[in-house]
């Protein structure tokens, strides 16, 4: 559920450049600028939310964070909100009382009274229902909260931490994400880019796994000039992740050399699959997309200048009321009185 981590150290002991116990992940010109901004507010207790592709990185630069600012001794507490089943979420969160509900036997404090002079770092942000995106919205706004079943309120004192690697505004615009939420949340937003937006990076972070594996598995393996090529020429769709996987099979397998020739066919044979699905798609299935884009920006557009006022776009268009409702839905429209605020 929630993990707590002591903060009695910093959490990047720095050897020159080199960070001792994680992966290098700020030595390219990009993430060199996310460090600039990682010690801009390391004074502060700004709420951080932290943007970027699953296996970039984002774990490290939350813990980056907080190793950084005055809360450095207190706990780092990690709250992964895609892996809690959503009826358990809000206690693991904020606790509960005895007898809150079948199975609470005890009172159980949450996530956020752990947190307590710390940092809270809540990882897939996006995936909160939106009932506790409300709750939570409360919480930041003064920081207290009750647990479930209970009346008394609990002050907390916690740095919010935020990450998520979904497009938070086309979440926004499916009502799945409470825009009120977002902006209480995007205080400081890092955007941590691909490894394929930092291929300079991949030479120092295929070196630092490299060794922790030979050290791990008491190997002696090495790489040739050639491989390290290929490696930054791989896209890494799965980024820093997928990068240390590959090291690691390359340590622990006796022909791991072969996997990295395995990586480059796979890389051209989805090269290949992408060709031929541009190729198969039929003129027709082309305008068909294009006359959807061009209706969703025209109905848009329409609603837009008339404020909403459905009966005159409807007179615009020249459709009835009930299809311009229909088309609304459709399009995932929604009118600026209805969405989160």
């Amino acid at each position: 559920m929630g993990q707590v981590e002591s903060a009695d150290r910093p959490l990047t002991q720095r050897d020159g450049q080199k960070f001792v116990d994680h992966p290098p992940l700020f030595e390219g010109p990009c993430m060199r600028a996310i460090r600039a901004i990682i010690e801009s507010i390391a004074d502060t207790d700004t709420t951080v939310l932290i943007r970027g592709e699953s296996g970039v990185g984002k774990d490290l630069v939350a813990r980056a964070v907080h190793a950084a600012s005055t809360r450095r001794t207190g706990p780092f507490v990690k709250v992964n909100c895609a892996a809690i089943p959503q009826g358990l979420l809000e206690s693991e969160l904020f606790g509960h009382e005895r007898g809150a509900f079948t199975g609470a036997h005890r009172r159980k404090p949450g996530q956020f009274e752990y947190a307590n002079k710390g940092t809270i770092y809540l990882d897939e942000i996006a995936e909160l229902p939106l009932e506790l995106q409300a709750k939570l919205l409360h919480v930041l706004q003064d920081f207290r909260f009750s647990r479930v079943g209970g009346h008394g309120l609990i002050d907390v004192d916690t740095r919010v931490i935020a990450a998520t690697n979904r497009d938070l505004a086309d979440a926004m615009r499916r009502g799945e994400f409470r825009e009120d939420l977002y902006y209480r949340l995007n205080v400081v937003e890092i955007r941590v880019p691909p490894l394929r937006e930092r291929r300079e990076e991949i030479p120092i972070l295929v070196s630092w796994f490299l060794a922790k594996f030979n050290a791990q598995y008491g190997r002696q393996k090495t790489l040739q000039p050639e491989t390290i090529a290929r490696l930054k020429g791989h896209p890494w769709s799965g980024n820093v992740r997928e990068l240390e996987n590959a090291i690691r099979r390359l340590v622990v397998l006796t022909n791991g050399e072969q996997t990295i020739e395995a990586l480059a066919d796979r890389r051209r044979s989805r090269d290949v699959e992408d060709q031929r699905s541009m190729v198969s798609e039929s003129l027709r299935d082309i305008a068909r997309r294009g006359a959807r884009e061009a209706e969703l920006k025209a109905l848009a557009e329409v609603l837009e200048r008339v404020r909403w006022n459905r009966a005159e776009a409807s007179r615009i268009l020249k459709v009835s009321y009930k299809t311009l409702l229909n088309k609304i839905s459709e399009c995932g429209l929604t009118a600026p009185s209805r969405r989160p605020f």
